[in-house]
């Protein structure tokens, strides 16, 4: 009888498709996936206007390696990233290391900015509610999966991605270093 109780909890852990569960977002955890040059892609088009109200485009970078992350406010593995790449944001911005973040499923411009204010965010996200512009990353990038990172080489095409939080700043600064290879 014991046995026939654990089945279903068996054969639930062996399930291949993530779920969000009650937590509102999937748990990627800090899978990294390095391209080969021949095989990166350029995203579509990621522009909108940023928490603070200007315009950004991706194409405002060209020519840099930009690291772009994705979070929300209420994603409680972004908090505990952010510190991480706001410290790495530093390191790489002195060697011409684009950082810009997308601030996803917030419900209002407010809370992305008391974010920012809080963890000394360094860099400018832009305020994507819907998550619309992720369809930008479709193959690279799940919706769901929050926080996300992606490391796009000089000629704008996808390097690297991180599902999941941000191991460490030395694992970010190394995944672009080697992206500048």
């Amino acid at each position: 009888m014991g046995l026939w109780l654990l089945a279903p909890l068996a054969l639930s852990a062996c399930a291949e498709a993530p779920t969000t569960g009650d937590k509102g977002y999937v748990d990627g955890r800090g899978i990294i996936t390095r391209l080969p040059v021949a095989e990166r892609t350029t995203p579509g088009a990621v522009e909108g206007q940023t928490l603070e109200g200007k315009q950004l485009a991706l194409d405002d970078y060209k020519g840099r390696v930009i690291v772009l992350n994705v979070w929300g406010s209420w994603c409680p593995p972004c908090r505990k990233e952010a510190p991480i790449l706001r410290d790495a944001a530093r390191e790489l911005g002195k060697q011409d290391v684009a950082f810009i973040g997308i601030n996803t499923r917030d419900a209002s411009q407010d809370q992305g900015l008391a974010f920012q204010r809080r963890y000394d965010v360094p860099y400018p996200s832009l305020f994507d509610p819907s998550g619309r512009t992720l369809l930008a990353f479709a193959g690279t990038l799940n919706p769901s999966a929050i926080p996300s990172t992606v490391v796009l080489d000089e000629k704008g095409r996808v390097a690297a991605s991180i599902l999941g939080e941000v191991p460490s700043r030395r694992t970010l600064v190394d995944l672009v270093e080697d992206v500048r290879r």
